[in-house]
């Protein structure tokens, strides 16, 4: 339980400092990810208007009948992600990790980002 406790607040202290750094505008929107022990979601944010620009996450019904990893989950969600995102007229946006380490689930999100269109 302490444990638990020590990694979420290690990743609140760390993502205090990222976005004091990291801020979407109009031009570049944020693209904000949260992974949870069964899913990953992701959104476009301008947080200069304070809207979602668009959003995908791997609970959808199209990903839930899929037999495949978490990991190729998120490559498929950073995909479809960046079709909704140049849908909006969204091409370039910073990457914004949340406090989570670059690798695994949030590494394959933004590859599958990247392969879809969106520069960051």
């Amino acid at each position: 339980m302490i444990l638990k406790n020590k990694k979420r607040e290690r990743r609140l202290r760390i993502k205090k400092g990222l976005r004091k750094k990291i801020r979407g505008t109009s031009e570049r929107p944020r693209l904000s990810v949260f992974r949870s022990n069964t899913a990953i979601y992701a959104q476009i944010i301008d947080d200069d208007k304070g809207i979602t620009v668009a959003s995908c996450s791997s609970r959808i019904k199209q990903f839930q009948d899929l037999k495949m990893t978490k990991t190729e989950k998120s490559r498929l969600v950073g995909k479809l992600l960046a079709e909704r995102a140049l849908a909006a007229g969204v091409t370039k946006v910073v990457f914004d990790r949340n406090g989570y380490k670059y690798h695994g689930r949030v590494k394959a999100l933004a590859e599958g980002a990247r392969e879809g269109g969106l520069n960051f």
